[in-house]
């Protein structure tokens, strides 16, 4: 590239970082993820170093934030006043970021090479996605606080944070510093970010695309009554200034969370000192995994150099310390755009709008589709074929489609629901008045029987090996399969005649086949896809009635009476047991020998009447099979922490449960007790 080429470039980047840093910081709107965002500012990086010449200190790679608008409010009595600004007594940095571990260990090697020789610790934290802020107290009572701003000078936010729960107005300490200056991140969780969204779309009010921009309009709200109910939180996690004078000193970053706790400030307890690097990489990986199970937005890991005299020798650049770096979990949101939107039949019949995208990496695989859930979220994103579209995929989550971002063609005709199925042209008629779904009611209908097989034959139901979608879908195609039960019809000439098949993975296929019919009851009734009910419920209604025929002749009474049950899922297996072809089906899967009775299990164990929940990483045991464990031992697994509780399980990086747990003066054991427990 000539300079005249990068010159151009760098123009053009630094004007849209600083438009998005504008958006993200003072408008609390983000039209591009975090990846995205990151990807403009390396690539601006990269151009700076390869023409250093071109480098200016007002650009955005020497900048932090974005400088204060000068913006104006209405409140609800009709007050307008302007943003007060703060001027910051230290200036607030921002971090570095690492999207790999090969980065994040060249960072470790970087501050090894500056500190030769020496031993150094350090303290992982988790990375809250909320909004920084600097908060003030002065004789241990609270001051001030302010939004980070450009680093330098943020705006004040100093009302709203009062309001915060968590946030004590007088330090708990018996001699408090004359003034205590530090950093946290103020955050809305998910449980409070569905809610307001809720009350917003009642109002007719547009939603916030996400809890951060929920979390930093709020900060900015005038109308105190409504911040309050928005119900924010804070963590504090870094040091700004204290007085020389102070007692007690703190040496180390750890240090200074201990102290911290005993002002009666909130710290958080996914925290960890890491005597080595290992034990950095671990604490990353670990949390990596458990990142869905966190009741707030985590997008990473910061990793800090633990002791303040090395700090202090390590340095900052002009944005961003030496000494601390932020490890960045694979993007979970993304850009791109929609090539179509196609409808899709599944098991149950229902129709479901997916979008076909233009492929993406993004929570690291490549997303080629996303779920617009129903026709009614269609047009209330206002998604159209051609759109620049915003998706979201959390841990294994199917990925969705979050928002528009930018429309490809206006002129584009909206979605309607189709009269016909898009597959069998049968009828499509929507379920009830007032609900979305939409469904096709041709029990012909071969997209249902595919996708019904499949789950069928999946590892949670009946377990078939080798009877996977390809699979199925030639059985189909030679007329070979009509319904569930054909499965084990299947003789080793039809599977030679298949083109994927030979003669060891025709033997396989009908030896997992017969292998199948002993699966228990409850494993049939999950396979067999009765709507709205999942394992759990499957295992419920097994343990409670014991064989086939009692679930076929229960009413909605003694249903709806099962632990966990209601109408609803009780009308839906009367209902489905009901059906004249669903008879024909047990009984067809009856005459080919598949079991129809629940084993007898243990009804008196060593854990029963105990309850059970698990967190954090379970050191060699999968968590499925830890739950298996306990229900076979007469407990149950909750999902939740209460005061009822019996156990809770901490595996490593044990967080937010295991301080609620500790709190409630819930019982906490090891994975190592849990296996004696259990007799593992």
């Amino acid at each position: 590239m000539d300079k005249k080429t990068a010159q151009q470039e760098i123009k053009k980047l630094r004007a849209d970082i600083k438009r998005h840093n504008d958006l993200y910081y003072n408008q609390d709107q983000s039209q591009i993820p975090d990846a995205d965002y990151d990807a403009l500012m390396r690539r601006l990086v990269e151009l700076e170093e390869d023409f250093p010449d071109l480098k200016s200190t007002a650009s955005p790679t020497n900048q932090v934030g974005a400088p204060v608008s000068t913006r104006t409010q209405q409140a609800s009595d009709g007050t307008v006043s302007a943003a007060r600004q703060i001027e910051h007594s230290v200036k607030m940095l921002s971090l570095d970021n690492t999207y790999s571990m090969e980065e994040l260990k060249k960072w470790d090697e970087r501050v090894r090479k500056a500190l030769p020789g020496e031993t150094i610790e350090y303290v992982a934290e988790l990375k809250i996605d909320g909004v920084s802020a600097a908060l003030r107290f002065e004789s241990g009572k609270f001051i001030r606080a302010a939004t980070r701003g450009d680093g330098r000078v943020g705006e004040d936010v100093s009302a709203n944070v009062a309001l915060i729960p968590e946030l004590p107005q007088t330090l708990t300490l018996n001699h408090p510093p004359q003034v205590l200056d530090v950093r946290a991140e103020v955050y809305m969780t998910h449980d409070d970010f569905r809610r307001m969204n809720e009350v917003r779309r009642e109002k007719e009010l547009a939603g916030f695309a996400n809890p951060r921009n929920a979390a930093s309009g709020t900060l900015k709200l005038l109308d105190l009554a409504q911040a309050r109910e928005r119900r924010l939180h804070l963590f504090v996690h870094s040091f700004g200034q204290m007085d020389e004078t102070a007692v007690p000193k703190f040496e180390s970053q750890w240090d200074f969370l201990e102290f911290i706790r005993k002002t009666g400030l909130p710290v958080n307890p996914d925290s960890r000192l890491c005597r080595h690097f290992h034990d950095v990489v671990e604490f990353c990986q670990a949390f990596q995994q458990r990142q869905t199970e966190i009741p707030y937005d985590v997008d990473g890991v910061v990793v800090k150099v633990n002791d303040l005299d090395q700090q202090r020798r390590l340095g900052t650049t002009m944005k961003s310390p030496r000494w601390a770096i932020a490890y960045k979990f694979p993007a979970q949101q993304v850009t791109t755009r929609v090539v179509r939107i196609e409808v899709q039949v599944g098991r149950t019949g229902v129709l479901t709008p997916v979008a076909k995208l233009e492929p993406v990496a993004c929570s690291g695989v490549v997303i080629s589709s996303a779920t617009l859930h129903n026709f009614d979220q269609v047009n209330r994103l206002g998604v159209r074929e051609g759109d620049r579209v915003l998706i979201e995929r959390a841990g294994d989550v199917i990925p969705k489609v979050v928002k528009v971002v930018e429309h490809g063609n206006p002129g584009a005709d909206r979605l309607l629901p189709p009269s016909q199925c898009p597959v069998c042209r049968g009828q499509v008629i929507q379920e009830a008045s007032g609900q979305v779904a939409y469904r096709c009611i041709n029990p012909s209908c071969l997209k249902q029987l595919e996708r019904r097989l499949i789950h069928f034959a999946s590892r949670s139901a009946m377990d078939i090996e080798g009877l996977g979608e390809a699979v199925v879908n030639q059985l189909l195609e030679n007329k070979r399969l009509k319904d569930l039960a054909d499965i084990y019809s299947l003789t080793r000439e039809d599977l030679l005649g298949l083109e994927l098949f030979k003669e060891k993975k025709a033997e396989n296929l009908l030896r997992h086949i017969e292998e199948s019919k002993t699966r228990p009851l409850s494993r049939l009734l999950f396979a067999l896809g009765i709507p709205g009910v999942g394992e759990k419920a499957s295992l419920t209604l097994a343990k409670s009635f014991g064989e086939i025929t009692a679930v076929m002749e229960a009413d909605i009474q003694a249903l709806a009476a099962l632990n966990d049950f209601g109408v609803v899922m009780a009308d839906a297996v009367v209902s489905f047991f009901r059906q004249p072809a669903s008879t024909l089906l047990i009984n067809k899967l009856r005459q080919y020998g598949v079991n129809m009775v629940e084993p007898v299990e243990i009804t008196q164990g060593p854990l029963q009447g105990k309850t059970f929940v698990f967190t954090g990483e379970l050191s060699g045991i999968p968590r499925r099979q830890a739950k298996a464990l306990v229900m076979r031992a007469g407990g149950d697994v909750l999902s939740s922490v209460s005061k009822n509780l019996d156990y809770l399980v901490a595996g490593f990086g044990a967080g937010s449960k295991a301080a609620k747990a500790k709190e409630l003066g819930v019982t906490i054991i090891n994975v190592e007790q849990f296996r004696e427990m259990v007799h593992e």
